[in-house]
């Protein structure tokens, strides 16, 4: 994303998470952020409630947050681009944007007004339902605020327009210029623990750690003369959505899974189980046996996090300190241990005496965590970048210029869901998350009190489809995709959206993914968990009610 690339592609937050109770109005969209993230829904409460800040909620669902919303904006599912430039048309037509940080900072503002000149009120809300004096309040409310930040989750990522998504909110950011300053920003909010580290250290197909292109020639020399060998290889690897029909043609014979439980996760599960039954070698890497491990050639068991030392970097990019607590039980093992022992087996030594050896090998690859080790973290963590040992950390990113000089508006125009409604299958579908569970469970649901908090799926409907479809509160239902079928609890309220029904996809007996679209964004690879609509004859009851 241009100037953007550094905070945004790597999904980090531009801003700490102190900063939220500074800014003067706090956006949220795609975030169910007392569930999902219950820790930083304090900061938002407490400025809302003790500090006289003033909030948009921005969501389908009338979650949690939006009792605490000065603003509830409710569009419906896909629409996200559409209601962005709508606030970016008010804005820019009642002359609130920024015009000295526009014009000094960034570059393509012509292309952006012109793109979101047709975005009018009304038109927005033909698209997207939200009506056009509430749009117009908002963009407002927003734009009057010398500070305001953006907290943004999976609700905005997992679209086929994912990607443009999250650049059009980073252009209502610049817009207003809210980049750069406490509290402002654009902030994701990372769906899992250490996502963030996982990205940092090359997690991905097509970078070294710290986001250096496997594709930069200097990079590659760089890389291959810290680690002893005469080459690496230029080309990306495959992203997960692309291994899986992969193993499903035969492209790719084995896998090697480490803390992932695809078996549950990755959408339209059918197809997913397809494609693992072909594979000629799995292994997996975990703490527990989970659904995926089940079908594995080979497990390996490993440490959690409590048996290990190491670093964590949250969502904030703060790079904290992990402290071995307890002795792992049987045969688990630190991950690091395993893959070297493997890469060693294989021909390739890799010996390090622990954890603090690989940190220090961090630091010599990695610019951006240099100045970053064991010693500077002891007591509190450091934000990244800091790229030499004498540097305090980075706690707000673009502060005097973006990464490659100016900001870039990208003109973007609105394009539909990958599924659209038919008589057949007129219901949207959109999937999430629980206070009480965590991801697929593999951990939270070996939790007995959990579970009887939060013992099963259940799907989430409004009063008036509950009437239409004849469900009653605690039966059960039958939900039908084109891609397969569940059973879950009914559960009617006021959260819901008539047309729209929810569910949790954390359950493997009743897998919400098995109903999902596979379709994915053409740049990051996401599939459009978010929105799914052709549910046939919507949901029904089924025989027993037990």
């Amino acid at each position: 994303m241009a100037g953007l690339a550094a905070a945004f592609g790597s999904g980090a937050m531009t801003n700490p998470i102190g900063d939220i109770e500074q800014a003067d109005v706090i956006l949220i969209t795609g975030s169910n952020t007392t569930e999902n993230h219950p820790v930083i829904s304090s900061f938002i409460k407490r400025a809302a409630l003790l500090k006289g800040r003033r909030l948009i909620v921005v969501d389908p669902r009338r979650i949690k947050i939006a009792r605490y919303a000065h603003a509830w904006l409710r569009p419906h599912l896909g629409t996200d681009v559409a209601w962005i430039n709508g606030m970016m048309h008010v804005i820019i037509a009642e002359n609130l944007h920024a015009r000295d940080f526009v014009a000094a900072r960034t570059t393509g503002f012509e292309a952006l007004r012109a793109t979101v000149a047709a975005y009018t009120p009304e038109r927005v809300a033909q698209i997207t339902g939200i009506p056009a004096a509430e749009l117009i309040a908002a963009a407002r409310i927003y734009a009057g605020a010398a500070r305001a930040s953006i907290l943004y989750c999976m609700g905005i990522t997992q679209h086929t327009t994912g990607t443009d998504n999250v650049k059009s909110l980073a252009n209502l950011a610049m817009l207003c210029g809210n980049l750069g300053i406490t509290g402002g920003g654009v902030n994701p909010l990372r769906g899992q623990n250490n996502v963030q580290g996982a990205c940092d250290m090359g997690g991905l197909p097509d970078v070294f750690s710290g986001y250096q292109k496997v594709a930069d020639e200097a990079a590659r020399r760089r890389m291959a003369a810290a680690w002893g060998v005469d080459e690496l290889p230029a080309m990306a690897g495959m992203k997960v959505t692309q291994m899986v029909p992969a193993a499903h043609s035969g492209k790719l014979k084995a896998m090697y899974i480490i803390g992932e439980n695809p078996l549950v996760s990755d959408p339209d599960l059918n197809h997913a189980e397809k494609s693992f039954e072909k594979l000629e070698f799995l292994v997996v890497q975990d703490i527990f046996l989970t659904e995926t491990a089940r079908q594995a050639d080979v497990v390996l068991p490993a440490a959690c996090h409590a048996e290990k030392e190491g670093t964590f970097s949250n969502t904030e990019r703060r790079v904290q300190r992990v402290r071995k607590a307890v002795e792992p039980p049987g045969e688990a093992r630190d991950d690091w241990r395993i893959l070297c022992d493997i890469a060693a087996r294989m021909g390739r030594p890799m010996a390090y005496a622990d954890s603090r050896e690989i940190m220090e090998e961090i630091r010599r690859v990695t610019p951006s965590y240099a100045g970053i080790s064991y010693e500077r973290i002891e007591q509190e963590g450091l934000h990244w970048p800091c790229p030499n040992p004498e540097h305090p950390g980075t706690p707000i990113l673009h502060r005097e210029q973006f990464t490659i000089g100016k900001g870039v508006f990208h003109a973007i125009e609105f394009v539909p869901p990958a599924e659209t409604a038919d008589r057949d299958y007129p219901l949207y579908l959109t999937t999430g998350r629980v206070l009480y569970q965590y991801h697929t469970g593999t951990m939270t649901m070996k939790s007995g009190g959990l579970n009887e908090i939060a013992p099963e799926c259940f799907v989430e409907i409004s009063p008036a489809d509950a009437r239409a479809y004849e469900l009653q509160d605690g039966g059960l239902a039958s939900i039908a995709s084109r891609r397969g079928r569940i059973q879950a609890r009914v559960h009617i309220s006021p959260k819901a959206v008539t047309g729209t029904v929810f569910l949790p996809f954390h359950y493997a007996r009743a897998a919400a993914n098995r109903l999902t679209n596979a379709a994915l964004d053409p740049v990051s690879g996401i599939p459009e968990f978010k929105v799914c609509r052709r549910y046939k004859g919507g949901v029904k009851p089924t025989a027993s009610r037990n």
